[in-house]
């Protein structure tokens, strides 16, 4: 019914910055709930940011706050991740991931089995 894709991964020296983006397609973009999910090789899938679809609520991982930033642009469809100061560990796919129902509070914004929409990913990599 919808597809998510990202873009916007790649290769990125220590301390640097990439911009990710992904794009809803098939329907309207305003009422997801939108959220980013990343995983390692040899590590399980983990939270990472989560924006409302009022762009008023916005969660991140511990491991990412302050350095990471989420958005998004219901004109564009489009949901994206700044990443500054980044670190072999956040080496990665990126996932994107939206749902319309997702439950209210912090906690179910983490919840990967909140989200109903899962894209393909995009690969990060931070070296030196």
């Amino acid at each position: 019914q919808v597809q998510l894709v990202e873009s916007g991964g790649g290769l990125v020296q220590i301390g640097g910055s990439l911009r990710l983006t992904c794009k809803l397609h098939g329907r309207a973009f305003t009422s997801y709930t939108m959220s980013w999910f990343r995983q390692a090789p040899g590590k399980e899938r983990e939270f990472v940011a989560a924006i409302g679809f009022n762009a008023n609520s916005k969660y991140y991982s511990d491991s990412v706050k302050g350095r990471f930033a989420i958005s998004r642009d219901d004109a564009e469809n489009a949901m994206f991740l700044q990443m500054n100061s980044l670190s072999p560990g956040d080496t990665a796919v990126y996932i994107c991931a939206a749902g319309l129902r997702v439950r209210p509070s912090e906690y179910y914004h983490t919840q990967a089995r909140e989200y109903d929409n899962w894209g393909q990913g995009t690969q990060v990599t931070v070296s030196s």
